[in-house]
């Protein structure tokens, strides 16, 4: 039960340090390239804050997993901000391809014996 926990406690900090990046990702657009004060010191919290996190994953998950996942899963977090909070439209095919990329993700986690080392 103990390394059930564990892994929980790790992936939850992994789905944060993706926030971080997707929010740091969302500040870079609002910040108007670094014209605006507030979302420019978003840049910079969200993407410390990020690698921060990562950098305690990466004492349980190995780097091509931990990275597999966060750029994987930020992709279509910062996909689904720019659609909600800059009325960015996706078509079909980015549609599709977002989908592939959690699948892919899935498949990592569910199905690699690296992932759980």
């Amino acid at each position: 039960m103990k390394g059930f926990l564990h892994m929980l406690k790790v992936y939850l900090i992994l789905a944060l340090a993706v926030l971080c990046e997707a929010l740091g990702l969302a500040s870079l657009q609002a910040s108007q390239q670094f014209t605006r004060l507030v979302p420019t010191v978003g840049v910079l919290a969200g993407f410390g804050g990020s690698f921060y996190l990562l950098t305690i994953v990466l004492k349980t998950l190995p780097l091509g997993i931990t990275y597999a996942v966060w750029s994987g899963m930020g992709i279509c977090l910062t996909a689904f901000f720019g659609w909600a909070l800059f009325r960015q439209g996706m078509d079909m095919a980015a549609i599709i391809g977002t989908g592939l990329i959690i699948v892919g993700i899935a498949v990592i986690n569910l199905f690699s014996e690296t992932a759980t080392h």
